[in-house]
C-alpha cells in the first residue's frame, strides 16, 4: 500500500509538469509574427495608406495592470501585416480586454482579420501564474522525491549484508578427489581453527589468509569448503563482484559488515571467489568508479590486518589471475599462505573420475585409467561434465548403465561440442577431410616427440570438420624443442596430406595454421629457441626479423612432414579408406593397421 501511494504521487508530479510545460507551450509558442518591428502609429499609417494586403494576423502577446488601476487589466496585442510588396511588419497594441476586439481601420478599409489564438481573459491569466507556480512547486516535490530515493536506494545497498552466504559446510576432505599437496598444505588450518590456543601459547600466528591461485575449474572454491567441513566452523562464501557498485562507500561498508558478522562467529572460515574483482591493483585514475574500487580493497586491507590471531578468522581468496592483485594484499600478514591449485595428474584424473561416478550405474568394463590418459589437460569440473554428460546419453539411449561409449561420445561433446549429423559432405569433401586426418594421424605415428593418437573421427562437430584427439605418451611439466618442433608438424600434416594426395589445398587447415604459428612466435619470442638466441625482450625486437625467424620454422617444419607423408603413402591411405568406412576409427584399430602395413 506504501509503495502504491508513492507510485501514485510519483505519477501526479510527471502530469502536472507535463501540463505545465503544454500550457506554456500553447501560451507563447502558437503565434511568432515575422518581419520588422514598427510602432502602433506606424503601422496604423500603412493600414490607412491600404499599402497592406487584404489580411492581418494577430494574437496575444502578454497581459498587464495598470499603476492606477489594478484591477483594470490591459492586454498588448501583436500585429503582423504584409505588404503589397510582400514585405512584412509587426507591432504592438494595447487594447481593454472587456471590449470586443474591433480594429475599427480593418473594416473600413475592407482587410480581414485573423485571430491565431483566442485572447486571454483576466481569469486565465491568474490560472497562469497559479499553474506556474505548481510547476515550480511540482518541480521542487518532483527532486525531492528522487534524492529522497537514490538515498533510500543507497541506504539498501549500504545495508545489504552478505550474511546470506553464511553455511555450514557438509563437504571434507574425502570429497575432494586428486590435489594431494594442496590438501596437506589446507590440512594445518584445521587444528588452528579448532585449537588456536595451543598456537599462541607458544606464540605462533595464526595465518590470516591463504590465496588459492590456478585455473577455472581445479576445486579452489571445494577446497574452501571442505576446510570449514572438517573443522565444522562456519562457512561464509561471496564474490569479489558483490562489493562492486556504483555508488561510493558502499563495497567498503559491506566488508566492513561481513568482517563484523565474521568476528561474532569466530572461528570461521571466508572465501572471496575471484578476488582479482575486488583487490586489483590501485590505479592513479582518480574517477569515481576507481575511487569506489580503491575504497574497498583499502578497507578489505584494514579488516584483514586489523582483526587479532584469537579471532580465528581465516580468509581464502581463490583467483585465477593472481597477477592482477595489488601488492598490499599480497604482503604476509594479509594472504600468508600461496597455494598454486594446478590442473590435475593422469593419477588424480582417474581419481576424480571415480568420485563422479559414486552415485552413477556404470557398467563393469568401465576403465577410468584409460579413460583418465584421453584428458590430458581437462579440469575436475570438465571431467565432472564428461560423466553428466554421459548419464544424460545414457538415458537419452535407453540404456540401465553408463558404458564406454556414451563416456567416449560425452569426452567429444565436452571437448568439440556436439556432432552435427545434420551436415552432409559429398564424396569429395569427405575424401579430403578424411586424408586431412589421416594426415595429422600420419605425423603422430612417425614421429618419435610428437602426440600420438587416441581417436579420430570425420563427423563435424563445432567448427571442426572432423579432428583428431591426441595426447602426449607421458605428462610432462614443460616442454622441449624438440616436443614443441613436432607439434607443429602434427598440425601441418594435414595441409601436407591434401596437398599430395589432391594436389589442391582446402580451408580446413586454417586452425592448423593458426596454432603452429602460436607455437612457433613463442619459440621465437619467449623461449629462445631460434637463431635470434636467447632474449627476454625478443617480442619487441624487429619484427622483420621475427617473422622471418617465425617463418623459417613454419617451412623447415612443412618440408620435414612433406617427407614423412610421401614416406607413408601406404598407411595414409589405409587410414582414410577405413575413415571413409566407419566416419571414426580408436586407437587400437589404428595400431593394427600400422602393423599390417609393416608386413
Amino acid at each position: 500500500m506504501k509503495y502504491k501511494k508513492k507510485n501514485i504521487l510519483f505519477i501526479t508530479t510527471i502530469i502536472v509538469i507535463y501540463l505545465a510545460f503544454l500550457f506554456n507551450w500553447l501560451e507563447i509558442g502558437i503565434f511568432k509574427p515575422k518581419g520588422e518591428s514598427i510602432s502602433e502609429s506606424e503601422m496604423l499609417s500603412k493600414i490607412s495608406r491600404k499599402d497592406i494586403s487584404e489580411s492581418v494576423r494577430y494574437s496575444v502577446y502578454k497581459t498587464m495592470f495598470l499603476k492606477d488601476k489594478p484591477f483594470d487589466i490591459r492586454n498588448v496585442y501583436q500585429i503582423e501585416l504584409t505588404t503589397h510588396n510582400n514585405e512584412k511588419f509587426h507591432a504592438e497594441i494595447i487594447k481593454n480586454t472587456k471590449e470586443e476586439l474591433s480594429f475599427e481601420l480593418l473594416p473600413r478599409n475592407k482587410i480581414s482579420y485573423q485571430y491565431e489564438f483566442r485572447p486571454f481573459s483576466w481569469l486565465l491569466s491568474i490560472f497562469s501564474i497559479l499553474l506556474n507556480f505548481i510547476h515550480v512547486l511540482s518541480s521542487l516535490v518532483f527532486t525531492i522525491y528522487i534524492f529522497l530515493a537514490i538515498h533510500r536506494e543507497s541506504g539498501k545497498l549500504n545495508s545489504k549484508s552478505l550474511i546470506t552466504s553464511k553455511q555450514k559446510s557438509l563437504f571434507t576432505f574425502k570429497d575432494v578427489a586428486g590435489n594431494t599437496e594442496e590438501k596437506e598444505e589446507m590440512t594445518e588450518l584445521i587444528d588452528f581453527l579448532k585449537q588456536p590456543q595451543k598456537y599462541e601459547t607458544i606464540g605462533a600466528a595464526i595465518p590470516r589468509g591463504v590465496l588459492l591461485e590456478g585455473p577455472p575449474g581445479t576445486g579452489k572454491t571445494l577446497l574452501a569448503k571442505a576446510l570449514a567441513g572438517e573443522a565444522n566452523v562456519p562457512f561464509y562464501a561471496v564474490s569479489g563482484s558483490e562489493f562492486v557498485e556504483m555508488y561510493v562507500g558502499v563495497g567498503a561498508s559491506r566488508v566492513r559488515k561481513l568482517f563484523k558478522e565474521a568476528k561474532l562467529n569466530a572461528p570461521c572460515v571466508l572465501f572471496i571467489d575471484e578476488i582479482d574483482v575486488l583487490g586489483g591493483r590501485r590505479g592513479g585514475n582518480s574517477s569515481g568508479g576507481n575511487q569506489e574500487k580503491d575504497q574497498t580493497l583499502n578497507q578489505l586491507l584494514t579488516e584483514m590486518d586489523g582483526f587479532t590471531p584469537s579471532q580465528g578468522i581465516i580468509v581464502i581468496g581463490a583467483t585465477n589471475r593472481a597477477d592482477m592483485l595489488d601488492a598490499a594484499l599480497l604482503r604476509p600478514g594479509r594472504f600468508d599462505r600461496k597455494i598454486l591449485v594446478n590442473l590435475p595428474d593422469i593419477k588424480s584424473r582417474a581419481e576424480i573420475l571415480k568420485l563422479h561416478a559414486q552415485n552413477k550405474k556404470l557398467s563393469p568394463d568401465i576403465n577410468f585409467h584409460q579413460l583418465a590418459q584421453q584428458t590430458p589437460g581437462m579440469s575436475g569440473a570438465q571431467l565432472a561434465a564428461v560423466l553428466n554428460e554421459a548419464s544424460i546419453l545414457t538415458v537419452r539411449n535407453h540404456k540401465d548403465f553408463i558404458t564406454m561409449t556414451e563416456l567416449s561420445e560425452a569426452l567429444d561433446r565436452v571437448l568439440m561440442g556436439p556432432a552435427k549429423k545434420s551436415i552432409k559432405y559429398d564424396l569429395e569433401e569427405r575424401r579430403m577431410v578424411a586424408y586431412h586426418e589421416a594426415g595429422h594421424a600420419v605425423i603422430g605415428i612417425k614421429l618419435k616427440h610428437a602426440q600420438k593418437v587416441q581417436k579420430i573421427t570425420i563427423i563435424p562437430r563445432g567448427n571442426a570438420g572432423g579432428y583428431n584427439l591426441m595426447m602426449p605418451e607421458k605428462e610432462t611439466f614443460f616442454s622441449s624443442r624438440k616436443r614443441m618442433l613436432a607439434q607443429i608438424q602434427s598440425f601441418l600434416g594435414g595441409r601436407v596430406a591434401e596437398e599430395l594426395v589432391f594436389d589442391d589445398i582446402s580451408s580446413g587447415a586454417f586452425d592448423d595454421f593458426r596454432q603452429a604459428t602460436k607455437i612457433a612466435r613463442l619459440m621465437v619470442t619467449k623461449y629462445g629457441m631460434s637463431d635470434l638466441g636467447v632474449s627476454q625482450d625478443s617480442e619487441f625486437s624487429d619484427k622483420k626479423l621475427i617473422d622471418t625467424a617465425i617463418k623459417k620454422i613454419i617451412d623447415t617444419c612443412y618440408q620435414q612432414v612433406q617427407i614423412i607423408i610421401k614416406e607413408n603413402k601406404d598407411l595414409l591411405d589405409q587410414i582414410a579408406h577405413l575413415l571413409l568406412e566407419q566416419e571414426t576409427i580408436t586407437k587400437e584399430e589404428i595400431e593394427k593397421l600400422v602393423v599390417n602395413t609393416k608386413k
